[in-house]
């Protein structure tokens, strides 16, 4: 807008407030954003008024727009919060916490559990941060001094908080004059006009009655006073003089006038009450030269692009430290969490030889120790870094060339080669992406271990494919490329169908970087001259176009948490940058001091913890703190690196993967890294892990460089590791020199292979958890989603929680077999109990269900369902009281206000928490419900019932879109209410069935048995996937547990009760439950009959549960007789 039309706008404000439009006024300046009235905040914020205190906010900044943004938000709703409390009006307060607060556990998650344990106190004043709360009128006064402050302090208000000194009617002058200077132009004035209309210019009828021209709109009746008589209406309002603007706080802007109070810091959010602070902005940088900003205005439904921000702002104000505690009364004080270099991965601990040029790296979003690479010559890899193993490989090869276009066919016929430009894991890990330099990108999808599929080929570009990434637009997961051909191109990754192309850029594309805020999605994406554009997924045009510093060849990223946009480039000249950028302005924020001027080809970057950047340049790695343009420190990885290295950490920033100069990785490791490494290493560097006629030898030879060359940069060069073989799953005989594969070791193992048998405690790690409480039967059992903890449910309707802490036997923290945990409780010894009043605990199918940031479980024993806090076993709440009774619970994967329950009486019910309303009721089962799971990438809800049966639900409409009966052997003796299992593989198409007769996988869209083990003489209990879904853990009523192949659905291993229970011949104790670790494929746990627990591991030797069986039709000798019923059941 330009700045005469801002003008009026303030004129219009005037005129409407003269007028007394207040309600008018009031929205003007909300949808304008021009002029912030103080004085209505104020007044609002005294009355209480929480919703129009917002609503007017929401018109110049959002929570997330910067520091003070946040905490003036989050000041608001904490007061909105404590006055329900106050009021003792809980259903309020949790209201309140759900939709207002829990945004700001994001940033603060430990703030937001202490702001949730106020429900469980009488009086809230009883914490002591709160302890001088006053009553609400004060609270809110004091609350108002502080939020002024924020917001003079807030540069989106900058410029905002003064109304411009306009002479009173300003308007009504400006069209006086107006009209005095047509009447002027009249060819035959008139002394007296009489003007009716402002919607046309004036003139004054001819002479001798000759009628003037009628004028081009529609005449307005009705008399306006004569020139020079229009009448102003008096000033009155809050359009007065105001204050002089706040100070600049990072001097970006000259000759500001001096700060008219102490400076006021944004960062931090607490439950205390505000008082003065200290300022956190000590030291105000000056920007780089010729800092334009640029144009983000767009349609008005495009928020995330559309608010325009003011000039001038400081580099530090978007980026105080996320965790400093609040504004303290007086005597309070909370310490600053600090980041050293110490944190950064720079230790070289291992080195692989890949055998090629790496172009491109990218750890796994869950497994932190896999490495994806992909190289010069097409190759891709995958690699377990801490046992130096190179697990799957393929080479470039199209795997249909004929549904290829004609160009491709040409070129690959000319030169049947391509590079790797890009590598990339989906977010689940599940799948992987692969762009090659020649029109296709390929789509594999991974289970683990050499099992790596073909799962999409398309010709996504016209020559190049420079870069890939994954998106969910519509909440469908799509893969995003783009190219040589000027285009950004948007497919489904499901089904490869192209969704969007978007067009615009004038030369070929080089980096995409999608991204969302506020629900909005969207994607960066730039081109080789230097271009940046932005597009939503819509079919009108790019949104944004503006210039990368140097017109630089440039790649963009997002801060771990989305809230920072970094980029990096390298000019045609060679000279590198790499900034922050305001999103708000398209203006850069922070030029980063230390890239060469002569880079050899575009440097490469990446970001970690919120906290640090990395980039490869000058042969050594080069990292900066986020909030400080000079280099923090820089690591040359012992040498050996080329002069721009390729670089990427793993999601947890304990690991840094570099490219080295000898077609090599090097992995660089802070202090956590290194006992990661470590602990994986004795296992893998261990004789007697490795199979009979596996030959060990250094890695560092098995693959490409020859070893004397790699061994001057390689520290570690002595350690070996078992040769993997080159898997070669699409057909290729592709082999890299020194290469030793496997020739006949696999036919002489499918001779010799035998179930493992594990029948002494020698033979296994088991720890029985410790247990102070009443040992009851266990009925339900799972870990926490952190992996740190076990939660269990007994059949008295009792919870019992273990923890395991961090210590020198335990540097991560989770549960382990070689520490015991602590079965913990709070301070108040109350135990997290079901309602189990008017029940029959001999019916009762207790049940329960984990939010996914472990804060809180929902549980059921034949009663009503609770709700509990898991940090204060407070019950939240309750309802649904039976009957129905609830049988099984799950969380919508999607909305966590959704949750599926399962019921006694065959139904399923859709309950929406937040509004306390069942939305919906799913009826096609006979008997109770026993088993729920959702699948978002086939939007299907499969339940399970004691009749058998499994039924398929639309996530739409909720319809049934199919239904099958297991197929139970003839014959077999079963209780009419058995229950039946479900589970979902981690690709969610695969569907795990389990029934006391059987173990089940099925192609869950049209419920398809793909594979079926039934068991022979003793009945399954249960059966879950490991973490990793490569083997599935089963628990018998014998007291075994037994490990199966998931691929296969084939025993590999079975681990006898002698093993793990003591023997006492007096009492059967079997395992009822079983549970996987979430991060350790190799650990699970079991619930007794008898109210014992136990964690189970194979031994630190092995690191694996048996070795599996051979993969071929018939059975193998020595197969057991549960593995022989296998084959002979399975289709």
């Amino acid at each position: 807008m330009t700045s005469l039309s801002r003008e009026l706008v303030f004129l219009i404000l005037q005129f409407l407030d003269e007028e007394k439009f207040k309600e008018t006024v009031h929205k003007l300046e909300k949808e304008s954003g021009f002029f912030f009235n103080m004085r209505y905040f104020e007044e609002s914020v005294t009355n209480g008024e929480w919703d129009e205190v917002e609503k007017y906010l929401s018109g110049f900044t959002k929570v997330d727009d910067n520091r003070y943004s946040m905490k003036i938000f989050f000041e608001i709703r904490k007061q909105k919060y404590l006055e329900a409390l106050d009021r003792h009006d809980q259903a309020k307060a949790v209201e309140i916490l759900v939709n207002d607060l829990k945004v700001f556990s994001t940033f603060n998650e430990e703030l937001f559990k202490e702001i949730t344990l106020l429900l469980t106190l009488q009086n809230f004043r009883e914490n002591e941060q709160l302890s001088k709360y006053g009553d609400t009128k004060s609270a809110r006064a004091i609350m108002l001094v502080e939020l002024k402050k924020l917001i003079e302090a807030n540069p989106l208000f900058r410029e905002k908080l003064q109304f411009p000194g306009l002479k009173n009617s300003r308007l009504r002058t400006l069209i006086n004059q107006s009209l005095n200077w047509q009447h002027q132009l009249c060819k035959n004035p008139k002394p007296n006009p009489d003007i009716k209309t402002l919607f046309v210019d004036h003139a004054c009828g001819q002479p001798n009655g000759a009628q003037a021209p009628p004028p081009v709109a529609n005449p307005i009746i009705g008399a306006m006073p004569k020139v020079g008589g229009f009448p102003p209406i008096g000033a009155h309002g809050p359009f007065q003089p105001a204050p002089a603007p706040i100070a600049s706080l990072g001097g970006w802007m000259a000759n500001q006038p001096a700060m008219p109070h102490q400076a006021i810091s944004g960062g931090p959010l607490g439950l205390s009450p505000p008082a003065n602070a200290a300022s956190m902005l000590k030291h105000p940088r000056t920007p780089p030269p010729n800092n334009v900003a640029l144009d983000y205005q767009t349609a008005d439904s495009e928020q995330v692009l559309k608010r325009p921000r003011p000039f001038g702002m400081s580099e530090e104000v978007n980026n105080l430290p996320v965790n400093i505690f609040p504004v303290t009364y007086p005597g309070q004080s909370h310490a600053h969490s600090l980041h050293s270099s110490d944190d950064l991965p720079k230790t070289v601990v291992v080195n692989l030889n890949q055998g090629s040029a790496v172009k491109s790296m990218d750890f796994h979003p869950v497994q932190q120790t896999l490495l994806l690479v992909g190289t010069n010559i097409g190759d891709i890899a995958i690699w377990e870094i801490g046992g130096r193993e190179r697990l799957a490989f393929k080479n470039f090869k199209v795997w249909e060339i004929s549904n290829c276009s004609m160009t491709l066919q040409a070129s690959l016929a000319n030169e049947y080669t391509a590079t790797v430009n890009r590598v990339m894991w989906s977010p689940d890990g599940n799948l992987l992406g692969v762009a090659y330099s020649k029109h296709i990108v390929h789509l594999y999808s991974y289970h683990g271990g050499d099992d790596l599929r073909n799962h999409l080929e398309i010709d996504a570009h016209v020559g190049t494919v420079s870069d890939l990434a994954f998106s969910h637009p519509n909440k469908q997961l799509c893969i995003i490329t783009c190219g040589e051909d000027k285009t950004i191109r948007v497919w489904d990754a499901a089904t490869g169908s192209k969704q969007y192309t978007f067009e615009g850029h004038e030369a070929p594309v080089y980096s995409v970087c999608p991204h969302y805020k506020e629900n909005i999605q969207f994607i960066f994406a730039t081109a080789v001259d230097g271009k940046i554009k932005a597009w939503l997924y819509d079919n009108m045009g790019s949104r944004v176009d503006y210039d990368a510093p140097g017109h630089s060849c440039t790649t963009m990223a997002y801060s771990a948490d989305g809230a920072r946009l970094f980029s990096c480039g390298t000019s045609k000249d060679g000279e590198s940058y790499l900034v922050e950028w305001n999103e708000s302005e398209g203006a850069v924020k922070r030029t980063y001091i230390g890239l060469g001027k002569r880079s050899v080809g575009v440097v490469q970057f990446d970001t970690t913890k919120n906290r640090f950047l990395a980039a490869g340049d000058e042969f050594i790695i080069k990292f900066w703190d986020m909030d400080n343009t000079n280099p923090l420190t820089t690591a040359d990885a012992d040498g050996g690196l080329p002069a721009s290295p390729c670089i990427r950490f793993s999601k947890e920033g304990t690991l840094l993967a570099v490219s080295t100069s000898e077609n090599g990785v090097k992995i660089l490791a802070n202090s956590d890294g290194v006992r990661l490494i470590r602990a994986i290493e004795s296992r893998a560097l261990d004789p007697s892990r490795v199979p009979p006629g596996v030959v060990k030898a250094p890695m560092i030879s098995t693959y490409g460089a020859s070893s004397s060359t790699a061994g001057t940069s390689i520290s570690n060069a002595d350690r070996t590791a078992p040769v993997s073989a080159i898997v070669q799953l699409n057909g290729d005989n592709h082999s890299l020199q020194d290469t030793k594969p496997r020739i006949s070791e696999e036919m002489e193992k499918s001779k010799i292979w035998k179930l493992t048998e594990i029948s002494e405690p020698a033979q296994v790690r088991s720890l029985r958890l410790p247990d102070s409480l009443l040992s009851v039967r266990i009925i339900r059992l799972r870990y926490t989603n952190s992996g740190g903890a076990i939660l269990a449910l007994a059949y008295n309707a009792v919870h019992k929680l273990w923890k395991w802490q961090r210590s020198e036997r335990n540097v991560t923290g989770k549960a382990s077999t070689a520490v015991p945990p602590q079965l913990w409780q709070p301070s108040s010894g109350i135990l997290m109990t079901n309602d189990i009043s008017e029940t029959n605990p001999e019916e009762a199918v207790p049940c329960f269900a984990l939010s996914k940031n472990d804060s809180y479980v929902m549980s059921a024993s034949g009663g009503k369902i609770s709700l509990f806090n898991m940090m204060t076993f407070k019950t939240m709440t309750t309802f649904m009281a039976p009957p129905p009774a609830a049988t099984f619970l799950a969380f919508h994967p999607l909305d966590n206000n959704i949750v599926a329950i399962g019921m006694d009486d065959s139904s399923v019910h859709l309950y929406n928490v937040r509004v306390d309303e069942v939305k919906s009721k799913l009826k096609g089962h006979q008997k109770r419900v026993t088993g729920l799971a959702f699948s978002s990438v086939l939007n299907v809800l499969v339940s399970s019932g004691a009749d058998a049966q499994l039924c398929v639900w639309s996530m739409d409409g909720w319809e049934k879109k199919t239904s099958k009966f297991l197929q139970i052997p003839s014959g077999r003796a079963i209780n009419p209410l058995a229950q039946t299992r479900v589970q979902f593989h981690q690709d969610q198409t695969q569907l795990l069935v389990v029934h006391e007769t059987q173990i089940a996988i099925y192609e869950a869209s049209k419920l398809e048995c793909m594979k079926q083990w039934i068991s022979p003489n003793v009945a399954v209990t249960d059966a879950t996937y490991s973490c990793d879904s490569q083997s599935i853990f089963a628990s018998f009523d014998d007291g075994s547990v037994s490990i199966f192949t998931a691929a296969a659905l084939k025993l590999r291993c079975r681990v006898n009760p002698a093993a793990y229970l003591p023997s006492n011949p007096s009492s059967r104790v079997y395992p009822v439950v079983i549970a996987a670790h979430p991060s350790e494929s190799n650990q699970c746990a079991v619930g007794l009959t008898d109210g014992g627990v136990y964690v189970l591991e194979p031994l630190e030797s092995e690191g694996k549960w048996g070795t599996p069986p051979p993969n071929e039709n018939g059975v193998a000798p020595g197969m057991s007789s549960a593995a022989t019923g296998l084959d002979q059941a399975s289709r």
